[in-house]
C-alpha cells in the first residue's frame, strides 16, 4: 500500500486525530465515502452517455 509500513500508519493516523479531533472524525469518514460513491456514480453517468452518442 504506497510503500507505508505500520509506524507511518500510525503517525498519519494521530496527525489526523489532532488535526480534526475524535469528535469529527466519524462525520469526515462519512462525507468522505459519500464523496467517493458520488464521483462513482458520476464517472458511470458520463460512460452512459459516452456510449449513447
Amino acid at each position: 500500500m504506497l510503500g507505508l509500513g505500520m509506524g507511518e500508519l500510525v503517525v498519519i493516523l494521530l496527525i489526523v486525530v489532532l488535526m480534526f479531533g475524535g469528535k469529527k472524525l466519524p462525520q469526515l469518514g462519512s462525507s468522505l465515502g459519500e464523496s467517493i460513491k458520488n464521483f462513482k456514480k458520476g464517472m458511470k453517468g458520463d460512460n452512459d452517455n459516452d456510449k449513447k452518442s
